[in-house]
């Protein structure tokens, strides 16, 4: 497999926030999205983008070692379309979260096939809900792979957030960054920009932001990242989503006003962005 300079894996394409941005600024996108609703509504906005061959999506859910023609359960959410899944699990989570989930039948989508077909990204971001870590497995398949990654970081269990970051290492990833994604609206592109053009972007919510050579702070070893993480699990566990603090309302007036006073979310959500060892800076 021949590593694609120009081209982006947009994993969990939403609304189109990253791959709009990958396209600004010159890079070509195999866009995948499980929510049928969204992947429409990307084709129609986007349809010169996908006529110029710039862009191709793919409808349907990542899932592990899929059959050919095989069809997976998506637990679709009406409230907040970006915590979609294939998981039960994760949608008990939300449900929990008071946010509940209809039942829809989606095409499996192999990942490991569509890497042979589109060819290795020079940049993969992944954003499934709970699938995160399928699209990382595959590519133990491949010798190729891509320079820079981002995933979003489990924040419920600390083991499975270390397992993520070892298979990263296991990789060949060796810088990596934890990105806080609530903030993400603050981010501005380096001027000149380093990944190709820059655009002037500015970040809606539910973006992934910058990434690669423009993103900002340094890199540092899976040992360091694990330390900030352990910091963070902290806040997790006392101002998460099932935090200590967070069953009831003078914990979440704390929390609000630490947020103020800190000036900083708490604990807010990150991005596990790393770099593979190949990679030149």
């Amino acid at each position: 497999m021949i590593k694609q300079p120009d081209l982006i894996f947009d994993v969990g394409l939403h609304r189109g926030e990253d791959t709009e941005f990958y396209l600004k600024k010159g890079f070509r996108v195999v866009a995948f999205e499980a929510a049928p609703d969204l992947a429409e509504a990307c084709r129609v906005r986007l349809s010169k983008e996908i006529a110029d061959g710039r862009l191709v999506i793919v409808e349907g859910a990542i899932v592990e070692n899929p059959s050919p023609g095989k069809t997976v359960t998506f637990y679709q959410n009406p409230s907040r379309s970006m915590w979609g899944t294939v998981c039960e699990d994760w949608a008990s989570r939300n449900m929990a979260l008071g946010s509940s989930s209809n039942t829809i039948s989606v095409p499996a989508v192999d990942f490991v096939a569509a890497l042979k077909t589109y060819g290795i990204p020079y940049y993969l971001k992944v954003d499934i809900e709970g699938m995160d870590r399928v699209c990382l497995k595959a590519l133990e398949h491949f010798e190729c792979k891509p320079d820079f990654l981002s995933i979003e970081s489990d924040k419920c269990e600390f083991d499975a957030l270390l397992e993520e970051i070892d298979l990263l290492e296991a990789l060949g990833y060796t810088g990596f960054k934890a990105v806080q994604q609530e903030q993400i609206g603050r981010q501005h592109e380096p001027n000149p920009a380093r990944e190709k053009q820059r655009v002037g972007q500015h970040f809606p919510e539910g973006a992934s932001g910058l990434f690669g050579r423009d993103l900002p702070g340094r890199w540092v070893c899976a040992n360091v990242l694990k330390q900030r993480y352990r910091r963070i699990f902290v806040e997790y566990r006392l101002f998460g989503d099932f935090g200590i603090f967070s069953g009831f309302w003078l914990g979440r007036a704390l929390r609000k006003i630490l947020k103020t006073v800190l000036r900083r979310p708490l604990p807010g959500w990150y991005d596990t962005h790393a770099r593979h060892r190949s990679t030149a800076l």
